[in-house]
């Protein structure tokens, strides 16, 4: 007999990687288990081809009309890894026995408000995990899933000739402009780099993209922010030498590759638990330490409180194109 598992997390892309472990562990450690996932539309192609997903029930529009998609299902159990008001609406209809996800708001709360360090030493994804602790299942170690479509994989053919023999990728976006380098710091970045660069990024960071380029001078950059879609862009991740990235849903991406990622932290910190989870032995986290106003969120603003945005203005950008061009190398 089937035991029926609903998974809910609604956004966003690096958020829903991190629960690709719980995904596979509860499919391959319970026995007769059938998972089903819901999450919003927009994100459905970053589980659509997961082979331990029976069944996807996206929310587009109504959360009414979803909930009664839902209760047709009959589920057994909830593992609710979003824990908010629509998960918890979910939950109150569907009257399933549910487990969920602890955000720790508190501890962040007093991280970011006093500068009081209570936050677990855990990753997300082992909080994550401790929601399926019931059902006996473990943590298998073999890290984040993502799964690309083959009609989705770039050929490198398809791109010019300097690129071929290897690249680095840098991703210069982030969802929060205080997470994100400046741009006059991305082009010096890109000047202290000695291999061809892709960057890569959302239609939203293609203007960006091409100021980066002009500013550094470089020509062997190629420009891919939104001119290809998240799994092409994930393909193209996977085929770089090294991974530039800010704390974003390609960083979680390149670490289901076991990528050498370097990451570039700006207002929020790694201590929150999100930072990359098994990567390449070759990955190193880069942030200004001991900056009094840092963290000075949980998720990021779209500028800086204090003015200076001393937590990306004083990165070290010779240490991570120093560091870049040894993984290259």
């Amino acid at each position: 007999m089937k035991i029926k598992f609903l998974i809910i997390r609604f956004s966003s892309i690096g958020d829903i990687v991190l629960t690709t472990p719980v995904i596979r562990c509860l499919k391959q450690q319970v026995e007769n288990a059938e998972i089903h996932y819901t999450t919003k539309k927009q994100f459905a192609s970053i589980i659509n081809t997961n082979p331990y997903i029976d069944k996807i029930h996206l929310l587009d529009g109504k959360l009414n009309d979803l909930i009664n998609e839902l209760k047709k299902e009959n589920f057994d159990y909830i593992i609710d890894l979003h824990n908010n008001l629509r998960s918890s609406i979910i939950k109150t209809r569907l009257k399933a026995l549910a487990f969920s996800f602890n955000k720790i708001n508190l501890q962040k709360w007093l991280m970011v408000t006093f500068k009081v360090n209570k936050l677990p030493k855990k990753h997300i994804v082992e909080r994550y995990l401790e929601t399926c602790k019931i059902f006996g299942v473990e943590n298998d170690n073999i890290g984040l899933d993502f799964f690309i479509e083959k009609t989705n994989e770039v050929n490198l053919k398809s791109i010019p000739d300097r690129f071929k023999n290897g690249y680095a990728a840098i991703v210069i976006g982030a969802k929060h402009n205080t997470k994100q380098l400046p741009v006059e710091k991305l082009a010096r970045l890109c000047k202290e780099i000695n291999c061809p660069i892709i960057l890569l990024g959302g239609k939203e960071d293609n203007e960006k993209a091409k100021i980066v380029i002009e500013k550094s001078g470089k020509n062997e950059i190629l420009n891919a922010c939104g001119n290809y879609n998240l799994q092409q862009s994930a393909s193209l991740v996977k085929q770089a030498k090294v991974v530039i990235t800010h704390d974003t849903g390609l960083m979680h991406i390149a670490a289901a590759f076991n990528q050498h990622i370097i990451s570039v932290w700006g207002n929020t910190m790694p201590e929150f638990g999100m930072f990359p989870y098994q990567p390449g032995k070759g990955s190193v986290i880069f942030e200004v330490k001991n900056l009094r106003c840092r963290p000075c969120s949980k998720l990021g603003y779209s500028k800086c409180p204090k003015g200076h945005f001393d937590c990306m203005n004083k990165q070290d950008l010779t240490g991570i194109a120093e560091k870049c061009n040894g993984l290259i190398n």
